[in-house]
């Protein structure tokens, strides 16, 4: 295919990355979930995307393998020089070294390897070599290293041909079949090259055998063709092939591949083919990979939710708790409540009681004197007897949190990172607080409107509406309904004498309201002031709604990636076709085998 991929295959490839920042953007909770997020960015930023603006830009072919199997020696072997560092120092590699034409530098460096760091990039130029084709030294993909590892799996997602080096004694290492398991996931066309093979025939045909059952149980084929056409290119290398003068291998031990390197660069349509080949295998690995993705995010959302259940029923818990305690009113200091019996208590008021609310009314502004009222001590002291209670049941709700949620492997490091999780915030008492203060405040607006009548009005303005509304803060937790046994004394005593303070003023009806709007006002201040402290737990995962809808875009993504080849030129259907799972291999088909080139 000459011309650019069409604009549906481009629409489609937009839409993709959105998704993949969007998935990045949920901070994934497992490193495989990451890890999968992650490939699919980094695939389409630095393959996708590229094929689909043209599959004439320039190839990368890509030399993969673990710690010491040859990769650097192949590479110098087909630079035709020692472009890279060989050596016992393990690793020897620790930067991607690229070998390409001058003209080829722009197209890759804002292309394929865009996503690359400079300082991750040696570049080697050399305008000898035709123009179209980039080779690639990458890091050990088993290094110790992180970040040669996150380098090299990478450039696996942007190549688009790899040759795998690995050697006849560890070709059957883990790690390195790991990253062939991606390799077959994106469909990347796959050569491999097996180093220091054995002179002896019978031990040579051994060890092909068992590389092509590793291969075939890996599922590593190539899914571009079918049967026993379904085959991985091998190309063995004898012992002690090597040339020391240019730390390479001899060029004849590696014909099959030196040709084919020199083919695409002679060759557009080789290289057109080939970057078809790969985006079509990209395409087609790209509806499960999808799939997969949208599993993590809703596996998550389940997780989520149980997280935030945790998390809610505690502080649910402990805000429940809270009002009870609120509500029996021992929290209160003896002091201030003394303090408000001596100035409502007086013997005066506690015989007018007994005479009638009429008779109270009468002589009770005459009797209480604003400006001996306790308010500012009352309420002083009530503040901060209410924050001592609040902070410690929300100090007690984010223990019980941080506990269960260090638990979770997923949040664990995030608890253990910020100790002050496992407590209130730092300015839990200055929020509560303001809160507390307006709600004081708005009590002098309810007995305005609770005191609405011109006679009413005139006794709240000749006692102090303050006074008045100390009392009401204080009916909000003492009443005599609610105190029993050991609470009875002075608690017992205060609210009997402001009951009965309040009844007279505005009547038991009036009296009950007041009191009932400023326990729902408080309640809301208590309760909004928790939700800021269980927000800092919420914080730390995503919405789960947000999961579940991510999930159905990847899965309508992934559709749509499978139903994309009706849209697409006639000879990349043709490829297409090829990739679709009717053609792997099943049970009843022959099985696979490895093309044993030497």
């Amino acid at each position: 295919m000459t011309e650019a991929a069409p604009g549906q295959l481009r629409d489609l490839v937009g839409r993709l990355e959105a998704l993949a920042d969007r998935r990045l953007a949920t901070r994934p909770r497992s490193a495989s979930a990451s890890a999968r997020a992650t490939q699919l960015r980094d695939h389409l930023r630095g393959h996708v995307r590229v094929r689909a603006n043209s599959l004439d830009a320039p190839l990368l072919v890509l030399i993969l393998g673990p710690t010491g199997a040859g990769k650097s020696t192949l590479f110098n072997t087909l630079a035709g020089r020692a472009a890279s560092t060989t050596g016992v120092l393990r690793p020897t590699t620790r930067v991607a070294v690229v070998l390409m034409h001058p003209g080829d530098r722009e197209a890759l460096l804002d292309g394929t390897l865009v996503s690359v760091g400079a300082d991750r990039l040696q570049l080697v130029e050399d305008d000898t070599i035709a123009p179209g084709v980039a080779l690639v030294d990458a890091p050990d993909i088993d290094s110790i290293e992180h970040t040669n590892r996150e380098l090299a799996d990478h450039l696996v997602e942007s190549a688009d041909l790899c040759l795998f080096v690995t050697t006849a004694i560890r070709y059957a290492d883990r790690v390195p079949w790991t990253v062939l398991g991606r390799v077959r996931e994106r469909g990347l066309p796959l050569v491999v090259v097996i180093n220091r093979m054995p002179a002896d025939e019978a031990d040579r045909r051994e060890i092909l055998t068992d590389i092509e059952r590793l291969f075939v149980d890996a599922g590593l084929i190539d899914t571009m063709a079918s049967g026993r056409d379904a085959r991985i290119e091998l190309v063995g290398v004898n012992e002690g092939d090597i040339e020391l003068a240019t730390e390479s291998l001899r060029r004849s031990a590696i014909a099959p591949i030196a040709d084919r390197i020199e083919q695409l660069r002679r060759d557009r349509e080789a290289r057109v083919e080939l970057a078809a080949r790969a985006l079509a295998g990209s395409l087609a690995g790209l509806g499960q990979f999808l799939d997969t993705i949208a599993d993590d995010c809703e596996h998550e959302a389940i997780d989520v939710d149980a997280l935030l259940r945790t998390a809610n029923h505690h502080y649910e818990r402990e805000l429940i708790s809270m009002r009870d305690e609120l509500g029996r009113g021992t929290f209160l200091r003896e002091e201030a409540l003394r303090h408000w019996q001596r100035f409502v208590g007086a013997d005066q008021i506690t015989r007018l009681f007994s005479q009638g609310i009429g008779r109270v009314r009468g002589v009770i502004s005459a009797i209480l004197r604003p400006a001996q009222a306790p308010v500012a001590e009352v309420r002083a002291a009530t503040t901060e007897d209410l924050l001592a209670v609040a902070r410690l049941h929300a100090a007690e709700a984010a223990r019980r949190t941080a506990t269960g949620w260090a638990e979770d492997s997923t949040v664990a490091t995030a608890i253990a990172d910020d100790p002050g999780l496992w407590s209130t915030s730092i300015d839990f008492d200055d929020r509560l607080r303001a809160r507390l203060d307006t709600w004081i405040n708005g009590i002098a607006a309810d007995i305005q409107v609770t005191g609405r009548p011109k006679q009413l009005l005139a006794w709240g303005a000749s006692i102090g509406v303050n006074v008045i509304g100390t009392g009401v803060v204080l009916g909000t937790f003492i009443h005599t309904g609610g105190l029993t046994g050991a609470d009875v004394g002075v608690a017992a005593a205060t609210a009997f004498l402001n009951q009965k303070l309040l009844s007279a003023l505005f009547g038991e009806a009036a009296m009950a309201e007041l009191i009932a709007h400023a326990r729902s006002r408080l309640d809301e201040a208590l309760a909004a002031t928790f939700a800021e402290e269980l927000a800092r737990f919420e914080g730390l995962v995503p919405d789960s709604g947000q999961l579940t809808g991510l999930a159905a875009d990847l899965r309508q993504a992934a559709a749509d990636t499978r139903n994309l080849p009706s849209g697409l030129p006639a000879d990349l259907r043709t490829v297409l076709a090829a990739r679709t799972p009717a053609a792997i291999p099943g049970e009843d088909e022959p099985r696979p085998r490895v093309d044993r080139s030497q």
